[in-house]
């Protein structure tokens, strides 16, 4: 079931600028989805016209079935927003600040969940410290918890992890996948997408402003990954024998590299190249083996259609 629909939604502004164009996306219950792009690309204007932070020019948003323009309040109410920018009330405390943005969603008081909130952010023992006197990521960690703080079926992450520690990434990605097993459906925008790779069900793909993919991870990652498996030869080639011809292969090194770059969906390419090579009487001495990265996969796919 999905908890987003956004139909032919577009976003113009004054200068010109068209920052969105005909975005056609479902994000199911529960999901983990990834949208990624480089900068300038519409991801963050996206989520802000979900979150109803932006007016969109045309076009439809549904969450948790209901309308982000026509019933903005009931829409937002379901969402909580962790932003790229540091934006705190200073001179509050920890506890005083999360409480307040439970409150301003119309919750009940419900000390226990911001308590549960704040251990598992690592903030406990910050709770009476004022947000001005913390460091950057425990401020991180303090939007995360606002965030939280009013139980959101759905979270939007934007460049979360964006120049934090390590601890703080391993922290939040654990807590994602607890919300993520409580049902809570998870978007998030992210620089490391390795990240991305490890974490997210789904993966969505947006440059110049449309949306020019969305696809299974594990299924992106087999259609469009590539196996590379370099060759070191006994002896080097004057050039390719007309028998190896069949397959996707360089000579480096002044012939003494056979490299074979061939699709992931093709387990078998290595095998019978190496038994082609045996058949040939052309000796190696050792193999090394490279597998696409979804960084490889996403820079491809930017590249070209720049």
């Amino acid at each position: 079931m999905s908890i987003i629909s956004i139909s032919n939604l577009n976003k113009s502004y004054a200068s010109g600028l068209a920052a969105l164009l005909d975005i056609n996306l479902e994000i199911e219950q529960g999901e983990i989805f990834a949208l990624l792009g480089p900068n300038g690309a519409g991801k963050t204007t996206l989520i802000n016209i979900i979150c109803g932070i932006v007016t969109p020019t045309s076009g439809r948003v549904l969450a948790a079935g209901h309308d982000v323009t026509r019933d903005y309040r009931h829409a937002r109410a379901k969402i909580g927003l962790v932003p790229q920018e540091l934006t705190t009330d200073s001179f509050e405390t920890v506890w005083a600040t999360t409480t307040f943005s439970r409150g301003l969603f119309g919750r009940p008081p419900n000390p226990a969940h911001i308590d549960k909130v704040l251990r598992d952010l690592s903030l406990w023992d910050k709770r009476h410290d004022k947000i001005r006197t913390l460091s950057g990521g425990m401020k991180r960690r303090v939007l995360i918890a606002k965030a939280l703080a009013h139980e959101p079926q759905i979270l939007f992450l934007d460049e979360p992890t964006a120049g934090v520690d390590v601890e703080l990434r391993r922290d939040m990605w654990a807590m994602v996948r607890e919300l993520r097993k409580s049902g809570v459906t998870i978007i998030l925008t992210t620089h490391y997408i390795e990240e991305a790779e490890e974490m997210a069900d789904r993966i969505g793909v947006i440059n110049h402003g449309s949306l020019i993919l969305v696809e299974d991870k594990a299924r992106l990652m087999k259609k469009l990954g590539k196996k590379q498996v370099s060759l070191h030869l006994a002896e080097p080639l004057a050039t390719l024998p007309e028998a190896l011809r069949p397959w996707a292969l360089e000579l480096k090194a002044q012939g003494k590299e056979l490299t074979l770059t061939c699709d992931a969906e093709r387990p078998t390419a290595t095998y019978d190249l190496l038994r082609r090579l045996n058949e040939l009487s052309i000796v190696y001495t050792e193999i090394n083996t490279h597998q696409s990265s979804l960084e490889d996969i996403f820079v491809g796919l930017v590249s070209t259609r720049s």
